[in-house]
């Protein structure tokens, strides 16, 4: 580990002021950017901590919509969700280990975007709204390829803004050692019918969604229906822990598991 300053700041707009120093980096729960450090890959020479900045904090239900400020924790996400937002709330409660998900937060995940994260393919898959500093931001045009987003240098995610969906599940293969997603599905379900599934872990380019099993799903909401579906396994991610056929094939599998909890 480097030397560096740390800072805390206890508003948003302290936070954007500290981001603005040279070298400066935003630190909200630090599950990635800690051992990142630790192995020299990332050397900031400012800390910004968003954990002290209580308007980031909570979970809020305002009428059909589900507010989670991005400094919240995966373990108060899965509680505090639970009643309202059960999909979302199961994939909270299913991240790393307990000691993660009670350091690691919803802010920190999508900001990060990796492709075996749980959290984008929530946000993805409910078509939520990221609230930041400067602007809000449709979830389809947030994620745009592995490790990138739409945010701009120095832009903070504040809170994330979830549409509450009439059914909703998340379906994980976990890579046994990491709990990161070999392989995720999150579908839900609106009031109108309207189905979104979006897929963590399998492909190259990150979360997406999965056009063909929405089409299938608004007209048979049931596992069956995805039984004619085939999946490309051209731009699947392809490891020591899985080949890209083998992605190709759990996206299908989880989405039909997810489908059937929901």
């Amino acid at each position: 580990m480097h030397n560096f300053d740390f800072v805390k700041p206890a508003s948003v707009a302290d936070a954007v002021k500290a981001l603005s120093a040279e070298g400066a980096q935003a630190l909200s729960g630090g599950q990635t950017l800690t051992p990142t450090m630790k192995q020299r890959l990332a050397t900031p020479s400012v800390l910004v901590s968003l954990t002290g900045i209580a308007e980031m904090k909570g979970v809020k239900q305002n009428g059909s919509v589900l507010w989670v400020g991005a400094a919240t924790p995966h373990a108060v996400v899965a509680r505090e969700a639970a009643s309202v937002f059960p999909g979302l709330a199961q994939l909270a409660g299913g991240i790393g280990d307990p000691a993660v998900r009670n350091r690691g937060t919803i802010g920190g995940s999508i900001a990060n975007n990796d492709p075996a994260a749980c959290y984008p393919s929530a946000v993805l898959g409910s078509g939520a709204t990221v609230i930041t500093n400067t602007r809000r931001i449709a979830a389809d045009d947030f994620f745009t390829g592995m490790f990138s987003t739409a945010l701009h240098e120095g832009e903070i995610v504040t809170a994330v803004e979830f549409p509450i969906p009439k059914r909703s599940a998340y379906a994980k293969f976990n890579q046994p050692a990491s709990r990161f997603a070999l392989t995720g599905a999150f579908v839900t379900q609106a009031a109108d019918g309207s189905v979104r599934v979006a897929i963590t872990g399998a492909s190259n380019n990150g979360v997406f969604r999965w056009s063909a099993a929405e089409a299938a799903l608004k007209a048979n909401f049931a596992a069956s229906a995805l039984d004619g579906l085939k999946v490309d396994a051209t731009d699947m991610i392809s490891d020591l822990h899985g080949s890209a056929a083998y992605r190709a094939n759990l996206v299908k599998v989880m989405t039909g598991r997810a489908v059937s909890a929901a």
